[in-house]
C-alpha cells in the first residue's frame, strides 16, 4: 500500500492494492467516511477504467466490491481512498463529493467511467461546499502524484487561446481538429469523421477500434458521420487520422496546422541537436 498526503492539508489517499485488502480493514481509516476509486484494466477501446463511490464505512464498501458480486465490477485490481487525517468528512461531504467526482473525470475523458448513472447534485448546505471543493483539489493532486491523473485535462495548458497549436485532418468525409500534446494526439470534441471504412481497414484492428470508440460514446453517429463527442487521447497521430478518416494514415503527414504545414513539420523537423 501507498500513502499520499500534503502537510498542510487534512486529506489522505491511501493506494490499497485488491491483494491487500485485508491489510487495509486492519487500519483505522477502514472505518472511516470516504470517497474511493476502483482502479483496473483497460477498456477495449484502450481507456483506464474507473468507478467512482462513496461510503459511510469504506472498507466494507470495499469488501463488497472485492466479492465479485457487483455486476460489472469485477474490472478493478486496486482502490484509492480519500478519507480525512481529521476523521471530519461526514455523509454529505461524501455524497457531493462523489457527484462531482464523476462529473469532473467524464469532463477530462481519460478514463472510462464505469458508473452506470451521474446522478444529480445532492443538497450540500453552503458552509460546506468550500470544505468539498477543498478536498476535491487535494484529492486531486494526490491521485495524479500517485500515477492516477483522472482529473487533469487531456489537452495543454495554455494562458491564451490563441497560442495553442491547433491541427487538422481533412478528407472523404473527414474534419478532424486535434492537438499534439506530451502524451499522445487529442482529437477534440466535435471533430467530424467518415463513418465507412476503407476495404483495406476492414477486419482489422483498426476497425475495431472505431467500433468501439462508438460502442463507447467517444464517437456517435450524426448524418451519416462520426462525430467526436468529447476529446479523445490518442497514442499517436496515426491513430488518431486513421480514427478521424477510416483508412490506415500518416498522422504526421495528415495532420496539417492553419498555415498548411503538416505536423512533421512543425514538430518534428523543427527540432535541431544542439551544437
Amino acid at each position: 500500500m501507498r500513502v499520499a498526503e500534503i502537510t498542510t492539508r487534512i486529506v489522505r489517499v491511501i493506494e490499497v492494492p485488491r491483494s491487500q485488502l485485508a491489510d487495509f480493514l486492519k487500519m483505522p481509516e477502514a472505518l472511516q467516511v470516504g470517497v474511493y476509486f476502483l482502479m483496473g484494466e483497460l477498456s477495449d477501446a484502450g481507456l483506464p477504467r474507473a468507478y467512482i463511490g462513496q461510503s459511510g464505512n469504506v472498507g466494507n464498501r470495499l469488501v463488497q466490491h472485492n466479492h465479485g458480486n457487483d455486476r460489472g465490477k469485477d474490472f478493478w485490481n486496486r482502490a484509492l481512498v480519500v478519507i480525512s487525517l481529521t476523521n471530519s468528512m461526514t455523509q454529505t461531504h461524501a455524497l457531493f463529493l462523489e457527484w462531482f467526482a464523476i462529473a469532473e473525470a467524464a469532463k477530462a475523458g481519460r478514463y472510462s467511467l464505469e458508473n452506470s448513472n451521474t446522478g444529480s447534485q445532492p443538497y450540500t448546505p453552503a458552509p460546506l461546499l468550500a470544505d468539498c471543493h477543498e478536498i476535491h483539489e487535494t484529492a486531486a493532486t494526490l491521485l495524479a502524484t500517485l500515477g492516477q491523473p483522472i482529473f487533469e485535462p487531456l489537452r495543454n495548458a495554455t494562458t491564451v487561446p490563441s497560442e495553442k497549436e491547433l491541427f487538422y485532418c481533412k478528407g472523404s468525409g473527414a474534419d478532424g481538429t486535434g492537438e499534439y500534446t506530451t502524451e499522445g494526439f487529442v482529437v477534440l470534441k466535435g471533430s467530424r469523421g467518415r463513418a465507412e471504412n476503407v476495404a483495406s481497414i476492414q477486419g482489422t484492428s483498426n476497425e475495431r477500434l472505431r467500433e468501439l470508440l462508438v460502442k463507447e460514446g467517444v464517437m456517435t453517429v450524426q448524418n451519416g458521420l462520426y462525430v467526436f463527442t468529447r476529446d479523445h487521447l490518442f497514442p499517436s497521430p496515426s491513430t488518431a487520422a486513421m480514427a478521424v478518416m477510416g483508412r490506415s494514415a500518416n498522422g504526421w503527414v495528415e495532420w496539417k496546422a492553419a498555415n498548411g504545414k503538416t505536423l512533421d513539420e512543425v514538430k518534428r523537423q523543427s527540432v535541431t541537436v544542439a551544437g
